[in-house]
Formats: structure tokens, sequence, C-alpha cells
């Protein structure tokens, strides 16, 4: 006789269900995170975040593959990276420059609080990416805005500057720059990318006793990443074929 009944699961759904199981785990890393700052221990905070970084990399092209959203369209995959999204690339990285004290009290608090509901209210934007696949207005990487202040050991007035005018951009219909899906000048783009990522593991490997050569070079690639997308807006025409 028998006791349960069961259906089984296909492969494909096993698959397809693997993949959300791939993104969630950006939330334990974030955890993780969450865990070093609070100790202040924010090179462990930053791998744990390049970590999550990682996974939000890979997962979208693999749920394409495998075709996540048919298989198992009762469950948003959309949504899930968003959640994830808005931990690590936001409520981390406010929270770390808050614990650092960066910009002095209260300052630092007032910042963070900036951060998260500015973000909160451009996750909520139906609009945030053009036909060209640029951002609207600044996508809220501040996972990259802040560590790279971190980089750079800015001063207060300098990281209170960066973090205002970027919150203020959060809202302005100035193009940001999508490094992988964005066709123009693409190859250049995921060039600098990739250099400001290793010149970042460099940093972190040494602790954030970063010599002026690699400040330079994670300032000037951060740049260009950061004002690129409003390049190419103000000249349409270049990088076009």
């Amino acid at each position: 006789m028998k006791i349960f009944n069961y259906r089984r699961v296909p492969y494909a759904e096993m698959r397809a269900f693997s993949v959300h199981i791939l993104t969630a785990s950006g939330s334990f890393l974030a955890f993780l995170g969450v865990l070093a700052a609070a100790e202040r221990d924010f090179v462990s905070m930053f791998w744990w975040l390049a970590a999550a970084l990682f996974v939000d990399g890979i997962d979208g092209p693999i749920a394409r593959r495998v075709r996540v959203k048919e298989v198992l369209p009762n469950w948003s995959g959309d949504t899930l990276d968003n959640i994830i999204d808005y931990v690590t690339y936001v409520l981390l990285p406010a929270f770390a420059l808050y614990q650092s004290g960066m910009i002095g009290e209260p300052w630092s608090f007032l910042a963070g609080g900036a951060i998260v509901v500015s973000s909160a209210i451009y996750y909520a934007d139906m609009g945030m990416k053009t036909d060209e696949y640029f951002f609207s207005g600044f996508p809220v990487v501040w996972n990259m805005v802040i560590f790279t202040l971190f980089v750079v050991d800015a001063g207060m007035l300098a990281a209170s500057l960066v973090v205002a005018f970027s919150v203020v951009l959060t809202f302005l219909p100035i193009h940001f720059l999508h490094p992988v899906r964005v066709k123009r000048l693409r190859g250049l783009n995921l060039t600098v990318f990739f250099v400001w990522a290793g010149l970042g593991a460099y940093a972190l490997a040494v602790g954030f006793q970063t010599p002026l050569w690699l400040k330079i070079g994670i300032t000037a690639s951060g740049l260009y990443l950061y004002a690129i997308g409003a390049v190419l807006q103000l000249f349409p025409g270049l990088g076009k074929k």
C-alpha cells in the first residue's frame, strides 16, 4: 500500500529551480558581508560582495540558457534578482559607509539613509533602461562607488560630494553604462571594466594598503565607467558602425 503520493519532478524544472537557488545564494553572501562589516573587517566584506557580483554576473546567462521563465513561470527570477541586488549593491555598501565613519558623524548616517531611500525609489522605476540598454539615471551601483572610495582612502569632503552627486543623478535622465549589454564601444567598455575589477582585486589582496599608481588606475577606470554613458548620450553617433 502506498502511504505517500508524490509527483516525479521533471529534470527541466529541477535544473531551472537550481538557477533560482544560485541567485538566492547572493543573499547568504550578503549576510556574510554584514557580519564582516559589523566587525569593521571591510576587506572581507568586499570579498563577499565580489563573490555576490560574480554570482549576479553568471546567473542571468544560465537562466536564459535553461529557459527558466518558460519552465517555471510562477517563480519570478526578476523579483528575486532585484531583492538580492538591492541588498548587495545598496544596503550593504551603505552600511559599510556608515560603519567606516568615512564622512564623519552624523553625516555618514545621513549619507547611508540617502543612499538606501533613493535607491529604493530607483528600483521602482519601470523605465530605468533605454532602448540601447543604458541605465537612465545613476544605476545605484553603490558597491562600486563605495568600494572605490575605500581604495583611494577618500577624504570627508570628496566622499560627501561623490555620494551627494550620485544620489542626485539617480533622478536625472543621464545615461549610465551597462558594460555588457550596451553595444556601442562594448570592447573598450568591457576592457576598462575588467581593468577596474583587476585593480580592485589587487587592492583587496593588499588590504587597502594601496600605492599611488593603483589609486590613479582605479580612479581613472572608475571615472570612465561612471561617465562614458553620458558621453555616448551627448554624442549619439559615437561608437556606432
